[in-house]
């Protein structure tokens, strides 16, 4: 894939209500449309896309032509399930016009809290995007609900940020009805300007933020800034933005300068290398045989059953450890086994996990996702360091 004409390579796209309605009280198709052909476009130049999606409500509420005002918790649930199906067969149709497959997930916050689930989600992400699928996201309002506190996001901002975290986004691209954040509300101060970039987050910003939700939407400008807190922290790039400007996430992919953008607080290295190389997170190593640490070390590839020697220690699914070539830490990565299922298969051909265990989590002990190595910088898809 070309990917030297964008300035980012994979991205998490949030459109939010505001945007997917155009202010009306119905998904705008027209909107929606150009929001998928310049999806396709970014795709055909290398680029890899999670879509986290609003709009399940207002689909909801105009399929059943309810004018209700949404004030219980019930309703909206009732509302986002008759709404999410509309909303994704919207998007199924759109990009199946540009002969791109889209997928569903729903998730809660509880799907990522804990230790497998993460592991799960994080997996399945990868291997859509390795397979150019955009996922659809959104948060499965059905089951969490706002008196299970601890298993909501709470709003789509904050969840495109664990989103972008989850996948390794370069980008969190957050698409609304307003340019940017501006130093003061710019609907009834006239002499509010624009800030283009900001690189802390701190409570002059917080301030700037105020504003509410929309009338069928849930984040304010003040919870977008919570997220790009979330996601700059973790070495994600982040853009506010109005989503209806022309061309507006081809321009951005092309490093355009538009809208506000949040400057990462720590590089994705940094941030997700320094915890994985601590050592204060693992639970324990493995080591590999020569033809394994070349492979990894010169390739890049997963680690497989087959280049493993022994086993140290006791871990779970899900957990971080460290891996050994000729008695010195070659790098971590999280475990797609557990120790003493990865005793049983060392050394033997991932086509025999199955055979072996009786199940199977996939050929990879670790993805090269979940890996990070020492004194190494991995490549992309076109070849490059990242």
């Amino acid at each position: 894939m070309n990917t030297t004409k964008l300035a980012y390579k994979r991205v998490v796209l949030k459109f939010g209500t505001s945007l997917l309605t155009g202010g009306k009280e119905h998904l705008d198709l027209g909107i929606m449309s150009s929001l998928a052909s310049q999806v396709a476009g970014i795709l055909s130049l290398g680029a890899e896309v999670v879509i986290v999606t609003s709009g399940a409500v207002a689909a909801g509420k105009h399929k059943l032509k309810d004018n209700r005002e949404l004030n219980s918790v019930p309703l909206k649930q009732v509302l986002a399930a008759v709404g999410q199906a509309r909303l994704m067969q919207v998007y199924e149709e759109l990009f199946e016009k540009h002969n791109i497959v889209v997928a569903q997930a729903l998730l809660t916050k509880s799907d990522l809290s804990e230790r497998t689930g993460y592991l799960n989600a994080r997996n399945t992400f990868t291997n859509l995007l390795e397979l150019g699928i955009v996922s659809i996201v959104n948060e499965n309002d059905v089951v969490a609900v706002d008196e299970i506190k601890d298993a909501k996001f709470g709003d789509n901002d904050n969840l495109s940020a664990m989103v972008a975290n989850l996948v390794d986004a370069d980008l969190l691209l957050i698409l609304s009805d307003i340019q940017g954040l501006f130093t003061a509300d710019p609907n009834s101060c006239h002499s509010a300007e624009l800030i283009r970039e900001v690189d802390n987050i701190d409570s002059t910003i917080e301030k700037m933020a105020g504003g509410s939700a929309s009338k069928l939407g849930t984040g304010g400008m003040s919870t977008k800034i919570s997220a790009a807190r979330l996601a700059t922290a973790s070495g994600v790039n982040v853009i506010i933005t109005d989503g209806k400007q022309t061309d507006i996430i081809t321009r951005i992919m092309r490093g355009e300068a538009i809208g506000t953008r949040f400057i990462p607080s720590a590089t994705k290295l940094e941030s997700r290398e320094r915890w994985m190389l601590s050592g204060l997170s693992s639970h324990g190593h493995l080591t590999i045989d020569k033809g394994a640490a070349e492979s990894l070390l010169t390739h890049y590839k997963s680690l497989l059953p087959a280049g493993v020697t022994d086993t140290h220690g006791n871990w779970q699914r899900g957990e971080l450890i460290d891996i050994y070539a000729d008695g010195k830490h070659i790098g971590s990565g999280i475990a797609n086994y557990c120790s003493e299922d990865i005793q049983s298969i060392k050394g033997r051909h991932s086509t025999e996990i199955t055979q072996i265990l009786g199940y199977s989590y996939g050929a990879e002990l670790i993805h090269r996702n979940n890996m990070t190595l020492l004194n190494h910088r991995r490549p992309n898809v076109a070849g490059q360091t990242i």
